[in-house]
């Protein structure tokens, strides 16, 4: 049970808390800050359930984009508030850090090695979230006008 706690649930309830955190910057009030803690949980559970690699940021962030996509329809708010926040825990920050530290320290193999597996990462972010938002709303138009009249 220690292993699940300090492997999952801690760092998604972290990653949520964070994304909680963030709500203020893009200025979400209500529930919306709930829902972009629960979709940054989420996606953080992908992400480490997926291998912590650059195909699991890839899932987590189609995830999160189709997470995000429907509770925009839901409570009629943009899509861009509820999909940056979500997407945040998962930005390679570090990745860059250390991509830098070891350019400056001369380290040139490390540096290329860290910068394109941050690059990755970031690649796998955008295309997840894009590929989700277009196929979404590709798909939504169909699905809403397929349901029966009241």
């Amino acid at each position: 049970m220690l292993g699940i706690w300090s492997d999952y649930i801690l760092p998604c309830l972290c990653a949520f808390l964070a994304c909680v955190g963030f709500t203020l910057v893009f200025n979400i009030h209500g529930v919306g800050k709930l829902i972009c803690g629960v979709g940054g949980a989420l996606g953080w559970l992908i992400y480490l359930l997926g291998g912590s690699s650059i195909l699991a940021a890839f899932w987590a962030s189609a995830a999160i984009g189709l997470f995000s996509e429907i509770m925009a329809r839901l409570r009629r708010c943009p899509v861009t508030g509820y999909l940056l926040v979500a997407l945040l825990p998962l930005v390679p920050g570090g990745g860059i850090y250390y991509a830098m530290r070891y350019c400056v320290a001369g380290d040139t193999q490390q540096f290329l090695d860290t910068l394109l597996h941050t690059f990755g990462m970031a690649s796998a972010l955008a295309v997840g979230a894009m590929m989700t938002a277009s196929l979404f709303r590709a798909a939504y138009p169909h699905l809403h006008r397929s349901r029966p009249a009241r």
